[in-house]
């Protein structure tokens, strides 16, 4: 994950999704790559403020951008989500085991009598 801990990647990508403008972009990104100024125009909010948003989503990593001339064109990272799905996936097999775990303890105990 771009050199760096999974932990601190995880949050970085965490915290990019934590603002719903940046949801938003993530939305709009994931069907059809965008310009600043598309993405600007589809968010009510200033290019400044566009701008850091989208730095924020870069840094992490879930969308790159390339420039050609004067305008930058953004889209989604190829498989930016793979290493949240398995870390999700990863806890929720953690989760079944210890379900299925007490449900068999469960099934062990005598019946209490009416």
């Amino acid at each position: 994950m771009n050199g760096t801990s999974p932990s601190i990647s995880f949050d970085r990508m965490f915290q990019a999704l934590a603002d719903p403008n940046r949801r938003g972009f993530v939305e709009h990104l994931a069907r059809k790559p965008a310009s600043v100024k598309e993405l600007a125009a589809s968010a009510d909010v200033g290019l400044p403020a566009v701008l850091k948003h989208l730095r924020i989503l870069e840094d992490g990593g879930l969308v790159i951008s390339e420039k050609a001339g004067r305008v930058r064109t953004y889209r989604m990272q190829k498989d930016a989500f793979a290493a949240i799905n398995a870390w999700i996936d990863q806890r929720q097999a953690a989760m079944n085991l210890a379900f299925d775990r007490l449900v068999s303890l469960m099934a062990e105990l005598p019946e209490e009598e009416e």
